[in-house]
């Protein structure tokens, strides 16, 4: 059966804001490195094996997935297809409890956030990647090395969640998980 395995980017600054970074292309922090190390060696100590890690153009991702690929000699390769969703008018913007605004504006899966992506895109993206994927001769396993609202996004591909539950869907950063065709 092929399986594919999602891990979500290092901590950056704005994550610990925490800021909205969409598309806006930020470096992992001190502490993301470490936990992009930790990974690597979580990866190598349980014996998964990757015939191909996968990942986002955008450094976060690509920093961490460079880590895990160095550490386990597994293959690496940028896929334009796992970069974040460009959340337009809310890049940069600081969410936190008091302003709810960009976490309601997450319900609106037609809404283009101005200059962005809809959810309605980004799943249209996201799930012809993923059916490709699928459709790849053979039993290769894939690491991708995405961030939050991708992984939101493939975890909607292979569950069915309601619109709340896909909102509100979170992974924490490093974090990793499996998933079967």
């Amino acid at each position: 059966m092929k399986k594919v395995y999602i891990a979500r980017h290092g901590l950056t600054d704005w994550n610990l804001i925490p800021k909205v970074q969409g598309i806006t292309d930020i470096p992992l922090n001190e502490g993301g490195k470490k936990q992009a190390n930790a990974l690597a060696e979580m990866v190598k100590e349980t014996g998964i094996h990757f015939d191909k890690i996968l990942h986002s153009p955008l450094q976060r991702a690509a920093e961490t997935a460079k880590i895990v690929a160095e550490v386990n000699n597994i293959p690496l390769q940028v896929e334009p297809r796992l970069i974040e969703q460009n959340f337009g008018k809310w890049e940069g913007f600081e969410n936190n409890k008091k302003d709810s605004s960009f976490e309601e504006a997450k319900k609106y899966f037609f809404d283009s956030y101005g200059n962005g992506e809809s959810m309605a895109r980004l799943a249209q993206r996201i799930y012809n990647f993923l059916d490709e994927l699928k459709e790849i001769p053979g039993d290769e396993t894939y690491l991708l090395v995405t961030h939050g609202g991708i992984a939101r996004c493939i975890n909607s591909y292979f569950f069915n969640m309601t619109n709340d539950e896909y909102a509100s869907f979170q992974m924490g950063n490093c974090e990793i998980r499996e998933y079967k065709f």
